[in-house]
């Protein structure tokens, strides 16, 4: 936008009551700030990627999750709810500068701080109660290469855990001795073997173990699916069909309004150069 002359210092003048949001990747200043990046570079200039793996291996990035719809996408929108809090007051817009790096280093300001006052984030990569390291907050295989995640971290989840799996407490070592940690792994890892992961599931049902089975995004879950609730929000009219505009609903106007005739615009649609046109090829 601001390389075509539309920047919040061209368009906040025209409308005052308008929020920009610049979203970048490495910021606005920087010596990276002039990079192309994507998800795995903010991670890695930011510094949580080192954190992210297990042992000995490099550093695992989790998709493009993080730093692309968390520390950018989520940010940003935090930050147009609060321009748009402080309009309703003030009746002027808010420019947002948000970038994914920053955004991604926020994220983790948990265990940042953990590492920073020597709490439970002191071990490298991978030997942490929440980065792999733990038996109690990992991942098995089941009888049927499937898997089941455990996040057993408090004491009475703990027992619970122990108990489901027929596991005496007394006869095996405290739970936070790290030494031990490798050990009790290699335990897990041969009893979650014994079984499928039906069956395990079945074991831990309506259990506070914190065992959960390990579903594909394609796999039908047979409990309520994840979704949007419709609370606290309320639609003004319930019969409205017209929830958002449709992609290329004034694309025509627009282009009109910028001096381009029919003949163009037509153009336009059979080439697909503009995006969204694709609405109103009909009506050409």
């Amino acid at each position: 936008m601001e390389k075509l002359g539309l920047g919040p210092d061209v368009l906040c003048n025209l409308n005052e009551k308008l929020i920009y949001v610049r979203l970048t990747g490495f910021g606005q200043e920087g010596k990276f700030s002039n990079m192309a990046g994507h998800d795995i570079n903010y991670l890695a200039v930011s510094g949580i990627l080192s954190l992210l793996g297990r042992k000995n291996e490099n550093p695992m990035f989790p998709l493009n999750i993080l730093a692309d719809f968390a520390g950018g996408g989520l940010i940003s929108v935090l930050g147009i709810l609060l321009a748009l809090i402080e309009r309703s007051k003030s009746g002027k817009g808010q420019v947002i500068d948000a970038a994914m790096v920053d955004g991604v280093k926020y994220l983790t300001t948990y265990p940042y701080l953990m590492k920073l006052t020597n709490q439970i984030w002191t071990n490298p990569r991978g030997e942490n109660i929440l980065d792999g390291g733990a038996h109690f907050y990992e991942v098995y295989k089941t009888k049927d290469n499937k898997f089941m995640a455990v996040g057993a971290i408090e004491p009475q989840f703990y027992a619970e855990l122990l108990k489901r799996l027929n596991l005496d407490a007394n006869l095996l070592p405290f739970q936070l001795d790290s030494s031990k940690w490798n050990n009790m792994k290699q335990l897990f890892t041969n009893i979650f073997k014994t079984k499928t992961q039906d069956e395990w599931i079945q074991i831990f049902y309506k259990s506070d173990a914190c065992v959960t089975p390990v579903y594909e995004l394609s796999y039908k879950i047979p409990e309520p699916a994840p979704k949007l609730h419709k609370t606290p929000g309320k639609l003004i009219n319930i019969n409205s069909t017209k929830y958002f505009l449709k992609p290329g609903k004034h694309s025509r106007e627009i282009l009109k309004e910028y001096g381009y005739n029919e003949n163009e615009i037509k153009e336009f649609s059979i080439k697909n150069i503009v995006n969204g046109l694709n609405y109103f090829k009909s009506l050409l």
